[in-house]
């Protein structure tokens, strides 16, 4: 113990924002890149796909399987990622990019649409990974005061980034006139570039003071890791000795209550798919892909930009989740209420969907970034308390991919529409409930106030 030397932790949570925590982002933030990538470009070339195998149409079952399988994987890597990570947040860190990028290649080989599908499962399980480690890691390194900064642009803006260089490299394609059954394979191939040229980066990342403290009781190397952050000496705390499922049973309430806000929010995202490339991309006479790259580009990652810049470490985690969550319930009634006439007027239906994206660019730097579920938890759990978060966010994603087509098809677009305003009025009603404040508060003093 060094004399005099600040608690390990303080000295973490009151320095500046370093390259070293610049550099995180990025290695971390790549992961995320390629999650959004993987992760939407199957929809962009989805109809050549479907040209190459020979089908005009999918079956239910298979458009399903097709559109779920890598959130059911991802669900499945978070939680066996979740259970690995309490043994260690560098030692697994690294196979979820290995396992993003062989998958990824291994798209372009696929001889039919069961080995796709069965393909693309397994790299579910690589992103599942990813959005276990790489938010923890992230969180357990960054300062208390630009967590939130940190994580929005790590994973808030790094998603839509990765969609949109799908989309800008499809069109690259079309445009080279390169065909049908090469295109699609080389745009879900290319996953693998981003993924694997981070594998490098997160080996060489060092493993997390906390965790070495707190859990690992490694007072040597967690102390040697404070000093290559931040180039100060620092008091170690002991190890956590508590019982894992006592500590789980404490925090399972806020845990889950993180889970649920997810599961929402993947709910009024992944079903407003449905209908903003479907239909206003349409009444605007251009094609679904060139939209979304417009909407990315005019709206989703300004947005997320600024609110990660300025805004989510500011005024705190709940007033911007809660604002946008019902910001996004009223733009969904207005198209309710005014489909017609926004379909009468592209323009106009093309910028309110516009602001309901930006809308949900707050719950999305909250709850579908993953803060939450690092934040509510202590160090001696995080990894299976993100786990479980992340589960729900991905049950959230299926479903919505399952139920919002049957709703459409069942009680109609302004039916549906009206379901997921209301889950947005619910997601704004629960945050308020169900989840403390935890801007600028250290990670500590959030899960261990005693």
């Amino acid at each position: 113990m060094i004399p005099d030397a600040a608690p390990a932790f303080t000295v973490l949570d009151e320095q500046k924002f370093r390259f070293f925590h610049w550099r995180t982002t990025l290695t971390t933030g790549l992961g995320v890149f390629c999650d959004g990538y993987d992760l939407s470009s199957v929809g962009i070339v989805l109809p050549l796909i479907l040209a190459s195998f020979g089908h005009a149409a999918l079956s239910s079952v298979e458009s399903a399987l097709l559109a779920s399988s890598a959130l059911v994987g991802a669900a499945l890597g978070a939680l066996l990622f979740g259970i690995l990570g309490q043994a260690g947040r560098k030692r697994f860190y690294g196979y979820d990019v290995l396992i993003l990028g062989l998958t990824a290649l291994a798209q372009a080989f696929a001889p039919n649409l069961d080995w796709l599908i069965a393909i693309r499962f397994l790299l579910g399980i690589g992103v599942g990974a990813d959005y276990v480690l790489s938010p923890v890691i992230m969180a357990e390194h960054v300062n208390r005061a630009n967590r939130g900064l940190a994580l929005g642009l790590g994973f808030g803006t790094m998603w839509p980034l990765g969609a949109l260089a799908a989309g800008l490299f499809n069109l690259i394609l079309q445009a080279g006139g390169v065909g049908g059954d090469l295109q699609w394979r080389l745009v879900l191939a290319a996953g693998a570039i981003p993924a694997l040229s981070v594998l490098y980066l997160r080996r060489r990342m060092p493993e997390t003071a906390r965790f070495l403290a707190r859990v690992a009781g490694d007072k040597e190397q967690a102390a040697q890791v404070i000093r290559e952050i931040s180039g100060t000496s620092a008091e170690i705390p002991a190890a956590d000795r508590r019982r894992f499922r006592d500590v789980f049973a404490q925090h399972a309430s806020a845990i889950l209550a993180a889970a649920l806000l997810w599961l929402i929010y993947d709910l009024v995202v992944y079903a407003s798919i449905l209908f903003g490339p479907s239909l206003i991309a349409g009444s605007l006479g251009i094609a679904p892909v060139a939209f979304s790259l417009l909407m990315d580009v005019i709206f989703v990652l300004p947005a997320s930009v600024l609110l990660s810049v300025f805004v989510i470490d500011r005024i705190g985690r709940k007033p911007l989740q809660v604002w946008g969550f019902i910001t996004g319930a009223a733009l969904v009634g207005v198209f309710a209420l005014m489909q017609g006439r926004l379909l009468a007027m592209p323009l106009l239906g093309f910028a309110v969907y516009g602001l309901f994206n930006v809308a949900q660019t707050g719950p999305g730097l909250v709850s579908g970034a993953g803060l939450l579920g690092v934040e509510l938890a202590p160090t001696r759990i995080r990894t299976v308390a993100q786990s479980v978060t992340v589960a729900g966010g991905r049950i959230g994603a299926a479903l919505s991919a399952f139920a919002f087509p049957l709703l459409f098809a069942g009680i109609g677009r302004a039916g549906a529409y009206w379901i997921m305003a209301g889950l947005a009025v619910l997601g704004a009603v629960l945050t308020q409930m169900l989840v403390p404040e935890t801007g600028r508060i250290t990670l500590e003093a959030i899960t261990e106030p005693g």
